[in-house]
């Protein structure tokens, strides 16, 4: 049987094979430490598991409107207001199934066949994919590590031409963990308002920042930037509810209705008691989040510390989200690897560690490791590594 060419073009995900093969391993009776996680190692705090149980007891578990409930879109509504002054209306505000299903949807109903979105490398895996199955054209821009992996105004208006739809900023970004300053979005929203270019922001890692340094949506810069972008957030990271599956985009009414539009004939609507339990996560208390941050701030320091001592590895330090994403080439090419990625293989058949080679971001001489596990594993981790490079040296 002959399958669709959209998905033909898909390419499998690096992290979901590098899984399955720890996987096998662990099977196999074989101690292995995966890093690969790209979900909070914490359970759901307790009053947003207590508020599904008694939804679903009173019976919550019906049919909701395609585009999320009034009471989680008024939740949602109050989080942005509070968090960073944003004012939308509920007709601007889709909830979806996970962060994930929002970008899918509002790039099926932004693009047409040869539309270009402009995707700063590294980038999360699902960016290309998603926008190749909207029949549009992922146009990459490779964001240099002395730059902190960070997009320049320079290099974005470069990338623009008369094709150009949108751009993809993720700040705290997936895998890097850089987030972008102030006066570096106001840069680059400048150059999307002159070019007429929507701003895709996916903020998903906003609650997770180690910086005195406040995390800014380029939304809240001005009135007219506001207008420019859709903010996609959700639940997953920051209240550990990544199975859950809750997100939800915010932008320009035309925009929410026909992503509201397109809900309605492909998954109905998100599920009625994670919506619910998404509604306790914004309206509850925040000490939980609170909480899970220091932790994650506690082991990136350390792991951080540790992973950076190891000859041939260097690490831009991030400033946000869960994943160290180090440049390991020298190691590499110091243990005589032809690249990262046969590196990394050899890593985790030896010393049973599981990394993500960057080669799946778009970054090959780096590697991904999520420190969404305990301090005593990443430093287990770590002492692993560091035994890899040495006996190959």
């Amino acid at each position: 049987m002959e399958l669709a060419n959209r998905v033909q073009t898909l390419t499998p995900s690096s992290t979901l094979a590098i899984t399955a093969k720890a996987k096998e391993l662990k099977q196999a009776g074989h101690n292995v430490i995966g890093l690969g996680a790209g979900e909070p190692d914490f359970n759901t705090p307790e009053h947003i598991l207590e508020a599904a149980s008694k939804a679903m007891y009173d019976g919550f578990t019906k049919y909701t409107p395609s585009g999320g409930t009034i009471d989680l879109k008024q939740a949602i509504q109050k989080k942005l207001k509070e968090d960073q002054g944003l004012g939308y209306d509920l007709d601007q505000i889709i909830v979806t199934i996970g962060a994930k299903h929002a970008l899918y949807t509002l790039f099926q109903v932004l693009l047409n066949k040869g539309d270009e979105v402009i995707v700063p490398a590294p980038y999360w895996v699902s960016y290309p994919e998603q926008i190749k199955l909207a029949e549009g054209k992922p146009v990459f821009v490779e964001a240099q590590e002395e730059n902190e992996f960070k997009l320049t105004p320079e290099q974005l208006e470069e990338a623009i031409t008369d094709k150009t739809r949108a751009v993809i900023i993720n700040s705290p970004s997936n895998p890097t963990g850089v987030m972008y300053e102030k006066e570096e979005l106001k840069a680059l929203g400048d150059i999307c308002l002159k070019h007429n270019i929507l701003i895709v922001s996916d903020e998903i890692y906003e609650k997770l920042t180690y910086t005195a340094t406040k995390h800014y949506s380029v939304a809240e810069l001005s009135r007219e930037l506001q207008e420019q972008t859709v903010i996609i957030n959700g639940v997953s990271k920051s209240h550990s509810m990544t199975g859950w599956r809750i997100g939800y985009a915010v932008g320009n009414k035309q925009i929410i209705k026909a992503m509201t539009n397109l809900a309605s004939h492909s998954t109905s609507n998100p599920t009625s008691i994670s919506q619910v339990a998404a509604e306790a996560a914004y309206n509850g208390s925040q000490k939980p989040v609170e909480e899970m941050r220091e932790a994650f701030s506690e082991r990136l320091e350390k792991l951080y510390n540790w992973i950076t001592a190891i000859p041939g590895i260097e690490c831009v330090k991030p400033k946000g989200a869960f994943y160290l994403f180090p440049n390991v080439k020298k190691a590499a090419e110091m243990n005589g690897f032809e690249s990262v990625d046969d590196w990394v293989t050899a890593l985790l058949e030896e010393e049973k560690v599981a990394l993500v080679p960057g080669s799946g971001f778009g970054a090959p001489d780096n590697v991904r490791l999520s420190y969404a596990i305990s301090l005593e594993q990443l430093e287990d981790a770590a002492n692993r590594i560091k035994r890899f490079v040495e006996n190959h040296q």
